[in-house]
């Protein structure tokens, strides 16, 4: 009984700090529209040659791979201990994706990204820069749940990679937010720390066919702004998230009093 009252308090204090990003000095943006598609989007940095497939096309193309193999995938060892594959959600033509290491606990039992705890957080996140979550686009590098949680093993990158470079490719975003260390380490093909990485723009490597020089922005992944949230640590995801933001020519949030 006390562990369970110990976990419900513990679950409490992380909900009331979630609300926290959204008060204080961090004020949220106003309400931002999707942002423009296409080469008439130009904003302050680099604009990524569009796919050439309407959002329907798109869409039916992300469900081909989701529904022909994602569901039905063995590459790896990860097949045998999950309930569903996590392929991703959101805008198939948002120009803002954001990709963390894969599904917990939640997202496995739902076959949803980014739903439980951390999940709300990035919600939160999103809706300060004046976005919803369908207006960009969320995934993972791996499709499946890691057993405990734990990062994923260079095989299990390996084989959902082909995935993931396929999702990039068909959507087309302006700016990939990487979260977390796996995302960060697969997608730019480096080792630095994310603490090092974060808060500086880097390019994307020639992964997939035209997809170099998509714009990237590290950042701290939500899971470990709960387990780390202090002033600096908030202060440095709100820096992140707003230079995204001016980026893509979204309105910045009032300054506040």
């Amino acid at each position: 009984m006390a562990g369970d009252m110990d976990h419900l308090t513990k679950a409490a204090r992380q909900l009331l700090a979630i609300e926290e990003l959204l008060g204080g000095q961090y004020v949220p943006a106003g309400r931002n529209p999707p942002p423009a598609q296409g080469p008439a989007a130009a904003g302050p940095g680099q604009v990524v040659a569009a796919s050439g497939m309407t959002p329907e096309e798109k869409a039916a193309a992300l469900k081909t791979i989701d529904d022909n193999e994602v569901k039905g995938c063995v590459k790896c060892g990860l097949c045998h201990g999950r309930r569903n594959t996590v392929f991703g959600e959101g805008s198939p033509d948002a120009e803002l994706m954001f990709v963390g290491e894969g599904p917990g606990e939640d997202e496995d039992r739902t076959g949803r990204p980014f739903v439980g705890r951390a999940g709300e957080l990035l919600t939160k996140m999103i809706g300060a820069m004046g976005l919803r979550r369908q207006d960009v686009y969320i995934g993972n590098i791996v499709k499946c749940r890691p057993p405990n949680n734990r990062a994923p093993m260079p095989e299990e990158v390996e084989a959902c990679w082909s995935y993931l470079v396929r999702q990039i490719t068909i959507i087309r975003p302006r700016v990939i937010v990487t979260l977390g260390n796996p995302s960060t380490h697969a997608l730019l093909n480096t080792t630095v720390g994310i603490t090092r990485m974060r808060g500086n723009w880097q390019l994307l490597p020639s992964i997939g066919p035209d997809l170099a020089g998509i714009r990237v922005m590290p950042t701290f992944h939500p899971a470990y702004l709960l387990r780390q949230y202090t002033i600096d640590n908030r202060a440095k995801v709100w820096a992140d998230l707003q230079a995204v933001m001016a980026e893509l020519g979204l309105k910045l949030p009032r300054k506040s009093p």
